[in-house]
């Protein structure tokens, strides 16, 4: 890692570029290196939000990540500590996800996914040989170097790793992601590096067919399957891989983690590094068709726990300025921020439901229509945001150019277009204070087939106005949202007549 330098402060070093990411209380954005010009990713986490736990949790982060120099593991460059804000440097790493790669891919095969597969075991010895157990290998952490043809797989987020000494098992807490979780974990057993390999198990079968070896709507069944390492080679597409694949999958697939597959046997075996002779060449377009299908499941699914776990109480996502935050569950169970993924848990005490199982109340997976409910709910808050925050732009790309829509400031005319609501945005929302506090009770959607649906609900919103003096008012709202180009869209919305001390046009004062 390069020597930290003498000053501090991250703005002596860096320049700050645009967003990448966000989570909960951090946010991810370019940076350039002054002194060199060349490019990093600053994971900028405001220290202020985190609790002492938090804290200490961050701190592990880096101190992993300071110990980790691979060419298959993203990269920490610097860490700079400020009053407010920890700032992690990392490789600014450009591919996108692996297994998105894959599918964008024209030729694809066994022999591929054996050499995907020994760049990420590479990583994981790394980290083994480092005293480091990952404890969330899953695709959404598989990321790719650059847009380049054959560039290097890294392994990034250290955020659940732990430290362990040689060979030590014992029970470092409930942590990972459901589909990729070992039976040790799932038993409350002491476990150690062999959950890094069963989780890579996980990740070579649905490399080579596109979907998971362990699957269930319910997750008591998911791990029941896990735990007894109930999983088959199904016909037809796996008649097509070789049995050597077969055989590596069984060994790190083994219940047993004392007698589960090391990473660094793993790598000796012979699919992997007798690739040439050993691994079909042929293409493997099934398996590109259902990997295509496995990645917009898991990005759909990601976006759902992601919103139902931050937007249970809407009213928390404003801080007084009116700026958005994410709020963690205060229940015992901690929800890592995720962005796009099946949301990672950990939970250092697992309390036991009444069916004898692992506590799940932070991993809902969410059905078909209660996932298309949730979509709507979502984008409607979205809506709001934008009106709150008097962002027009973001408020167009919403909403239908032809928006029709019945509010008290139309005198009960029915208005067409945006041009009646583009005054209130360029007139009103500017003059008033940006603390707004915003609540959706009782939302109900009616789902309307695949592409359109209604939802109503009570909306609650506070503020402050110029003077100090704190606001409340309360409307009844309808909106119609119709699909198109795969984009909801609110085509139509009906709102009551304000109750309170200042009306909103559109939503807007």
């Amino acid at each position: 890692m390069a020597a930290p330098a003498a000053c501090t402060r991250f703005s002596d070093n860096y320049d700050l570029k645009e967003e990448l990411g966000k989570g909960a209380f951090s946010v991810v954005r370019r940076c350039v290196q002054k002194s060199s010009g060349l490019e990093f990713a600053a994971k900028i986490i405001n220290t202020k939000k985190l609790s002492a736990r938090d804290f200490q949790k961050l701190e592990r982060e880096a101190r992993i990540c300071r110990k980790l120099q691979h060419p298959n593991i993203v990269r920490l460059h610097d860490s700079i500590q400020e009053e407010n804000f920890h700032y992690l440097v990392f490789d600014l790493v450009t591919g996108g996800e692996l297994f998105e790669d894959i599918v964008a891919r024209e030729f694809y095969s066994e022999a591929d996914a054996s050499h995907c597969i020994q760049q990420i075991l590479e990583s994981v010895h790394h980290c083994h040989h480092n005293g480091v157990v990952h404890r969330d290998l899953k695709p959404e952490n598989l990321l790719l170097a650059s847009k380049a043809k054959g560039a290097a797989v890294k392994l990034a987020d250290f955020g659940l790793a732990i430290e362990v000494q040689g060979e030590q098992q014992a029970w470092f807490g409930f942590a990972g992601t459901p589909g990729y979780l070992s039976p040790e974990v799932l038993k409350k057993e002491p476990y150690g590096k062999p959950v890094d390999i069963w989780a890579c198990g996980v990740i070579l079968y649905i490399l080579l067919v596109g979907y998971p070896p362990f699957w269930d709507e319910d997750q008591h069944r998911l791990y029941a399957q896990i735990k007894a390492g109930a999983y088959d080679y199904p016909s037809p597409e796996w008649d097509t891989v070789t049995p050597d694949a077969k055989n590596l999958i069984n060994q790190m697939l083994t219940v047993n983690p004392s007698k589960r597959i090391t990473a660094s046997d793993a790598l000796k075996h012979p699919w992997i590094c007798q690739r040439e002779r050993v691994a079909s060449v042929v293409h493997r377009q099934e398996t590109v068709d259902c990997l295509k299908k496995f990645n917009a499941r898991r990005k759909l699914k990601g976006a759902i726990l992601t919103t139902m776990l931050a937007t249970r109480n809407f009213s928390s996502k404003y801080d007084t300025q009116g700026r958005q935050t994410i709020t963690k569950k205060g229940d015992g169970s901690q929800v890592k921020e995720s962005t796009d993924s099946s949301t990672t848990i950990e939970d250092d005490d697992v309390k036991e439901d009444k069916k004898g199982g692992v506590d799940r109340s932070s991993t809902v997976i969410a059905k078909e229509p209660e996932a298309r409910r949730q979509e709507i709910i979502k984008i409607t808050e979205q809506l709001i945001e934008s009106i709150n925050t008097g962002d027009f732009e973001a408020y167009t790309k919403i909403c239908d150019p032809h928006l029709t829509s019945f509010e008290p400031e139309a005198l009960g005319n029915l208005v067409e277009g945006m041009e009646f609501h583009k005054f209130y945005f360029d007139n009103v929302l500017g003059k008033v204070s940006k603390a707004v506090n915003t609540t959706i009770l009782n939302p109900h959607v009616h789902l309307l087939g695949e592409d359109a649906a209604c939802i109503a609900y009570v909306r609650l919103t506070q503020y402050m106005d110029k003077q100090g003096v704190a606001h409340t008012h309360q409307s009844e709202e309808s909106r119609v949202w119709h699909k198109r180009d795969n984009k909801w869209q609110n085509v139509h919305f009906h709102r009551s007549t304000v109750t309170g001390s200042l009306q909103f046009a559109c939503g807007h004062k």
